[in-house]
């Protein structure tokens, strides 16, 4: 739950890595294939050890959780060209683009404050049609002589922007970040990047799950107008697969029977799309396309490694009549809204889905 809110902004200094682009997903594919060389394996849940790291401090903490046989200098010598090499795929993370040009348009001032070097920060933004022009002000840790925790890279980046630090509000990922931004005495919103992280954040004035759920207007910014009753549109996307037995809390405890969609070769997709409750439409193979609400996230009960996909049709198969009532109310207010812009999946394993309840 966010803090009483205690005092309006005039701008946003934002992070980059893991805030605005996803460039933990890159730096994980990236680590997978340096430590197999080592016989090692790398778990995306370690992720919290380098999150908002320096580029050094990252490969120091690599090179002494996995025991590796060379020094930080080497691991990051080895690993630049490989990671450069793959800057033009990384992808904003959800409502990045969307936040951007929305503070833009208002004439919100806004700066990008990372660890990162200032030459990598600029090779990274530049696969983004527009996104250095959004920035009237641009700090990365090789400008400053203590990267986060330090307060320092927030603190230039309020004097290059012409602004007391009482009046900046800022967005980071990383707990290093957040510190960084309190010491500074500014404003924090937290978006954290490590799955179930978020009850550490305590420092941070609020926590969000992605920056999508930014409300600008509880800081005296411009509101978003794309909202709907609470309900938020989003571009087309469209996921397919077998439909398993559930393997959360109502399958495993409970007894309930759920069914999932497979994760499975949906990594990548599922990286692009925040954990949250999706209504769109499913088509099944010999049943034809039905008002379809799907949950995508880390599962609280259970210590998953990836996402999970949770379906429900709403039909004479879901017994719960309120959920029905609820969301049939939804639709019939936004059809055109939602069938424009919701999600499709053809659950091509139908037998499971008669047994298909929220868990």
């Amino acid at each position: 739950m966010a803090k009483p809110l205690k005092k309006l902004v005039s701008c946003v200094i934002l992070d980059l890595d893991g805030t605005l682009l996803n460039t933990d997903g890159v730096v994980s594919e990236v680590l997978k294939g340096f430590l197999a060389k080592y016989g090692k394996q790398w778990d995306g849940r370690e992720a919290q050890r380098i999150v908002g790291k320096t580029p050094l401090e990252a490969a120091a903490a690599v090179v002494e959780e996995y025991g590796l046989p060379c020094g930080k200098e080497e691991f990051l010598a080895e690993l630049h060209p490989v990671f450069y090499a793959q800057l033009c795929n990384i992808k904003p993370l959800p409502g990045a683009s969307r936040l951007l040009k929305h503070l833009s348009g208002h004439g919100v001032p806004m700066a990008l404050a990372s660890n990162s070097p200032r030459g990598s920060i600029e090779s990274k933004i530049s696969y983004h049609q527009g996104w250095k022009d959004y920035f009237s002000a641009i700090v990365g840790g090789d400008e400053v002589t203590a990267g986060k925790p330090s307060p320092e890279i927030f603190l230039e980046a309020a004097k290059r922007l012409n602004r007391e630090p009482s009046s900046c509000l800022v967005i980071e990922d990383s707990m290093p970040g957040v510190t960084a931004g309190k010491a500074a005495g500014m404003e924090v919103v937290a978006v954290p990047s490590v799955p179930k992280q978020a009850h550490l954040y305590t420092s941070a004035d609020e926590v969000i799950n992605s920056l999508l759920d930014l409300q600008p207007e509880k800081w005296g910014l411009p509101p978003f107008q794309d909202w709907i009753e609470g309900t938020l549109p989003t571009e087309p996307w469209y996921i397919s697969g077998p439909v398993i037995k559930g393997f959360g809390r109502g399958s495993k405890v409970l007894g309930i029977p759920t069914a999932n969609l497979s994760p499975k070769g949906h990594s990548s997709l599922l990286s692009e799309h925040p954990s949250g409750v999706y209504f769109g439409w499913a088509g099944l193979s010999t049943r034809g396309v039905y008002k379809m609400v799907m949950s995508i996230g880390w599962n609280p009960y259970f210590n998953n490694a990836e996402k999970t996909i949770v379906s429900a049709i709403i039909t004479w198969m879901l017994t719960t009549v309120s959920l029905i009532n609820d969301c049939n109310s939804l639709f019939s207010k936004h059809d055109s809204c939602c069938r424009n812009h919701g999600c499709f999946m053809n659950l091509q394993r139908t037998s499971m889905v008669r047994n298909c309840v929220l868990s």
